[in-house]
């Protein structure tokens, strides 16, 4: 065959459409152009130059997290990280692979136009990108604040053809590509409305319609102020007993005595001391989360007291599995889980620096401190054979992951264990991580994940630290760890929001 011959295949009217594309996008920007726009001349510019370098946003997202809702705050969370990934893209990709001139300005009046123009290419619009990817990303986490931030979000994209800086081509693709990058965060981090809601069986409990008979105890050592305002306005004749960390469980002791619904607020410790009462007094346990992690309300989709207002006045309640741990004299219970290793240092370091620097800062520092520190892995026996570890986990229940997002449980009341042993080496840090992003029921050299009903541990040491859902105590000798299936009535709305 000669090399001369042009194999190529001409795409008729290929170049006339893309001309024709280009002409219209060009008619559409001179009307937007020549179009007097009631208070346009005035806002527009002023809101476009607030987008910049996503301040607009951020300042969105910080409202948002003070705003004092979990899903407000988880909102923010997952707008800020789709305008990030936005970003990255327009601004890797997008600039470089079309590299479109701005528009030219002379059919834009004076007044619209920015005192400072920018340099960079035009297409796509990079502030169209971030306002949709923010406005996008809070909506897939909750839809009412979405739609608030939508309009706003719309008005910047906008603007960037208002004020002569795009073509309306710029401002489609970038928004374009700000929902895709949306979407893309939460194919990584999935929202908590794609989760299977958690909980069952279903059983009956006292309906509560305005509180009545439902004495709620409040540790005030928690967060628990705004949230218990929030309670007096859901349930008006709910008894409310707020006391200080060390009268928690002999005020739980006292309301379980004429309490019809024995309720609590507080972080997973009160919780689990509620738990314990609760179950002594074959009382129903509503849950109103206070803590720091607060991981046994969550995984009931309790996150305010409005999903615990509306399971009490529909009496919407599940029964759950009790985790048993026993060492000698020493009896316990759990909701979450228990473990042995270097997570009872963790905690007990972050005890340390919760009260100076908050609690998410101060497990930070405490995973520092501890995975710094000179130590050796704890000896213990398990399955007949003395084994070196660094950590051994108990979960009350699977716990399951989706993408990159937290481990959660979907069934409170399957009757197992979620044991997770992180094998003893030369280092913890590496291997922690290891076992971190592994998935449930894997085996490797350093990590062993198995489903059990019951486990047992013998050998360990006296005086070996030993954390159950927050708190931490010594075990020594023969540690059993065990469960009582469907032990516990809580309350959970039916339908999570």
């Amino acid at each position: 065959m000669s090399p001369d011959i042009d194999l190529t295949v001409p795409v008729p009217g290929h170049h006339a459409l893309r001309d024709r594309l280009l002409a219209l996008d060009s008619r559409v920007f001179d009307a937007v152009a020549t179009r007097h726009w009631p208070g346009g001349d005035r806002v527009l510019p002023r809101l476009s130059r607030s987008a910049n370098h996503g301040v607009l946003w951020f300042a969105a997202a910080a409202t948002l997290a003070v705003s004092g809702t979990p899903r407000a705050r988880r909102a923010a969370v997952r707008g800020v990280a789709s305008l990030a990934l936005a970003s990255a893209t327009i601004n890797t990709l997008g600039k470089r692979s079309v590299r479109r001139p701005r528009p030219v300005l002379d059919a834009v009046p004076l007044v619209r136009q920015l005192k400072r123009q920018p340099i960079t290419t035009s297409f796509p619009s990079g502030h169209s990108a971030s306002a949709a990817a923010f406005a996008t990303g809070v909506a897939l986490e909750s839809p009412a604040w979405g739609a608030a931030v939508a309009p706003v979000a719309a008005a910047v994209a906008a603007s960037r053809v208002y004020t002569g800086v795009h073509y309306p081509s710029d401002v489609l693709a970038g928004a374009a590509l700000g929902a895709g990058a949306a979407f893309a965060v939460r194919g990584l981090v999935p929202t908590r409305t794609q989760l299977p809601p958690p909980g069952r069986p279903f059983v009956d409990a006292p309906a509560l319609p305005d509180g009545e008979g439902l004495v709620m105890v409040v540790n005030t050592g928690a967060r628990t102020a705004e949230r218990v305002g929030a309670l007096r306005d859901a349930l008006p004749r709910a008894e409310i007993v707020e006391c200080d960390p060390a009268d928690v469980r002999a005020e739980l002791e006292k309301a379980a005595a004429r309490a019809r619904v024995l309720g609590v607020c507080g972080g997973d410790g009160t919780v689990n001391a509620a738990a314990h009462v609760a179950l002594r007094h074959d009382l129903p346990l509503a849950v109103l989360p206070g803590g720091t992690l607060n991981h046994f309300a969550y995984d009931l989709c309790v996150e305010d007291a409005r999903d615990l207002g509306r399971a009490l006045t529909g009496g919407e309640a599940v029964r759950v599995d009790v985790g048993v741990f026993s060492s000698g004299d020493i009896r316990g219970c759990f909701l979450n889980n228990c473990s042995l290793g270097v997570y009872p240092e963790l905690v007990r370091e972050r005890e340390r620096w919760e009260s100076r620097v908050g609690g998410w800062p101060a497990g930070v520092l405490a995973a520092l401190r501890v995975l710094r520190a000179d130590q050796h892995p704890l000896r213990v026996e398990v399955g007949g054979a003395q084994r070196p570890l660094w950590l051994l986990f108990a979960g009350n229940g699977m716990y399951h992951r989706m993408g990159l997002a937290p481990g959660r449980r979907y069934d409170l009341a399957d009757g197992l264990l979620d044991v997770r042993v992180v094998h003893g080496g030369r280092r913890p840090g590496p291997r922690l991580l290891a076992a971190a992003l592994a998935g449930p029921l894997t085996r490797s050299p350093v990590h062993t994940g198995v489903r059990l009903r019951r486990l047992k541990v013998a050998g360990v040491a006296p005086g070996t630290l030993f954390a159950y859902d927050g708190e931490v105590t010594t075990v020594e000798g023969d540690l059993t760890l065990e469960k009582i299936p469907e032990a516990l009535t809580v309350y959970r709305p039916l339908q999570s929001r």
